[in-house]
């Protein structure tokens, strides 16, 4: 009896662990790297801080992390010049994946800021 109530317990546990697994599948490099860039722009303060984190929670709730990556990208290289930068600049899909990830910025904008 005991035996089943412990196989229990670790299979709960080992069921929550991985469904936090999943919905927090960015890795914390990408993490940090939106908030220090979120505050490099709106300001270097523990308010601040805390409303970056926020905002990067909730698109991660938002956005699966490739599609984050790929937008990321997308709007990189939308920064550089040249022919080969045009293909990110053109076409439905690109358009849509950017639209996306902006939609989400903003709900994560109205909820953090």
């Amino acid at each position: 009896m005991i035996w089943r109530s412990t196989a229990a317990v670790v299979l709960g546990i080992w069921a929550a662990s991985a469904n936090a697994q999943a919905v927090n599948d960015y890795p914390t490099n990408a993490r940090a790297d939106y908030v220090f860039v979120c505050m490099a722009t709106n300001g270097q303060t523990r308010d601040m801080l805390d409303k970056c984190s926020c905002a990067i929670d909730h698109i991660s709730e938002i956005l699966p992390y490739d599609d984050y990556v790929r937008a990321e990208t997308v709007l990189r290289m939308r920064q550089t010049s040249g022919e080969r930068s045009a293909m990110f600049r053109q076409g439905q899909q690109v358009n849509d994946m950017v639209a996306e990830f902006r939609r989400a910025q903003a709900e994560a904008e109205i909820l953090c800021f």
